[in-house]
């Protein structure tokens, strides 16, 4: 890794920032420069929102992502708002529940359950952010999954620990069924809608 320039996006109250604040964190406790951002629409709760954070192995000149290498929405008009102009190269996750928009064409998209795996898997729709959170760090290999545990306890609310753990160990299964997909052989059953 060089540089990782990564957007998430979706509505307020979904935990994006934090999302991306505990990707940040786990970056700077493996060593890395990081920059993290967020900005939010004009409400708080149910408005858009999008928080970014750059990773690198230099030191980091411009904190903005410019050119996202990554992208996460959680919601049809992050989706809509924040694929326009995206780099063919940006590899973007979307909420299975989501319609992904022609301008994707070609892109590699990947469509997984963040939000049913939160509500299913976890038992609670709220820790869909660290589901994400555990499946974007096994797509990209920002850190080791100790890493990631310390950087989320971090900042998790006291007395969630347990179950948030738990969702971050969900986001790596989806993550890793999707490794497991990519390398079975061609016809193999089970493909999952939207990825490429």
């Amino acid at each position: 890794m060089s540089k990782m320039e990564l957007r998430l996006a979706g509505s307020g109250g979904q935990g994006v920032i934090l999302a991306s604040v505990i990707l940040a964190q786990a970056a700077v406790l493996s060593g890395k420069y990081t920059a993290q951002s967020q900005s939010y629409g004009p409400e708080a709760r149910g408005g858009a929102c999008k928080a970014e954070t750059i990773i690198s192995d230099a030191p980091i000149g411009f904190t903005k992502v410019q050119q996202p290498s990554f992208l996460m929405a959680l919601t049809q008009k992050a989706l809509d708002t924040y694929t326009r102009a995206l780099p063919e190269s940006c590899l973007v996750l979307v909420d299975e529940s989501l319609t992904v928009p022609e301008n994707l064409s070609g892109h590699r998209v990947l469509c997984l359950p963040v939000l049913r795996t939160a509500k299913e898997a976890v038992g609670r729709i709220q820790t869909a952010n660290v589901v994400a959170v555990g499946c974007i760090n096994q797509l990209l290999g920002i850190t080791d999954t100790e890493t990631l545990k310390k950087a989320a306890l971090l900042h998790v609310p006291r007395g969630t620990e347990e179950i948030n753990l738990l969702a971050l160990s969900e986001g790596v299964k989806l993550a890793s069924a999707v490794h497991a997909e990519k390398h079975a052989p061609a016809g193999s059953p089970g493909k999952k809608k939207g990825a490429k």
